[in-house]
């Protein structure tokens, strides 16, 4: 007990405190002291050493300040304003947890950033002006979420991808997604098979590209060409100029999303190429853009709007003192249409 280090004692200790000192999220500690079920052992071990090492006693005064609420929740998206307007993933998933919100005490509030130099979002959050926060989109790189989180409750959409046992998070079988589009392209005789990614830094990206190399080497298939889209249609253009460039035409393309497709797309019509005659497209999310183009698009449906409302109303049953899984996976659907 000699290396403790010796912080504030009793009442004046606070759950921020004992949770860095556990090393585990602030909600962990909750749950501890509040007898939820979902702590893992080696957490709660964790949390009642540190409860001793600290001699942290939650009283009744200290509970009272607790659950004191501001009722708003931060939605926060880090991503910059031009990938947020402009792709119909986050409207639908904004619309699924306004949903949820509309039917709560709750307000919701939007930080869109894709960092936070100033500490803004991150000082904001932690002053107690919102009793708990949502993150979709989160980066490998998005360091100012783990500050975030340490000093409010947070449910993510998508796991991220240092996620602990402790985090809260809603996604779907983003591995199985990639699966479902290469095996679709399979089945339909394509061989020379290409795939447009997500980033790196992000588990869409990485699983969505596991499921569709596993695909490949299980039909003893190379991809033609894996290039990184960045989310994004003008990164989708560039990745699916670079994959025509490189010699080797694909007769199909997965796309790690609609808005991406529609960027490849416009490529393969400029360079004459007809879609699914000459190159099929397989798309994921089955948002409004895969009925709009030309042709309709292929695509793997992902429940976003219904993402955004478990997301939300677990982080409602949250703050409420319930015990809701730490872990929620939506189903995955393909949609057959003219693009392949």
């Amino acid at each position: 007990m000699g290396n403790v280090p010796r912080l504030k004692e009793g009442p004046s200790t606070t759950l921020e405190e004992v949770a860095r000192h556990a090393g585990v999220s602030r909600s962990t500690v909750s749950r501890v002291i509040n007898g939820g079920s979902r702590v893992s052992p080696d957490a709660l071990e964790a949390v009642n050493r540190a409860i001793g090492e600290l001699r942290y006693v939650p009283n009744r005064a200290a509970r009272s300040l607790a659950s004191r609420q501001s009722h708003a929740i931060a939605l926060i998206v880090p991503e910059d304003t031009t990938r947020f307007f402009g792709d119909p993933y986050f409207s639908a998933i904004v619309a699924g947890i306004n949903d949820r919100v509309s039917a709560s005490p709750y307000m919701l509030g939007l930080f869109i950033a894709s960092d936070d130099p100033a500490d803004k979002a991150a000082s904001f959050i932690a002053s107690g002006s919102v009793d708990g926060a949502l993150v979709v989109s989160h980066h490998t790189s998005d360091e100012y979420l783990g500050r975030i989180a340490r000093s409010t409750t947070v449910v993510y959409g998508g796991r991220p991808m240092d996620s602990r046992d402790d985090d809260y998070w809603v996604d779907v079988d983003n591995v199985e997604g990639g699966r479902i589009a290469t095996r679709h392209l399979v089945e339909r005789g394509c061989r020379r098979i290409a795939m447009i990614t997500g980033p790196p830094d992000m588990r869409a990206g990485v699983e969505r590209l596991a499921g569709f190399r596993e695909v490949l080497a299980d039909e003893g298939l190379e991809p033609v060409g894996v290039e990184d889209g960045e989310f994004s249609a003008v990164g989708a253009v560039a990745a699916m100029t670079r994959i025509l460039d490189s010699g080797v035409t694909p007769d199909a393309v997965f796309v790690a999303s609609d808005l991406m497709a529609r960027g490849a797309l416009g490529v393969l019509e400029g360079r004459g190429l007809r879609v699914p005659d000459d190159v099929a497209i397989v798309g994921f999310d089955d948002s409004p853009v895969a009925a709009r183009v030309t042709p309709p698009l292929t695509t793997v449906r992902q429940p976003s709007r219904e993402q955004g409302a478990v997301m939300a109303d677990v982080l409602i049953r949250l703050l409420s003192g319930e015990d809701p899984p730490t872990e929620s996976m939506l189903p995955l659907e393909l949609v057959v249409r003219a693009s392949a």
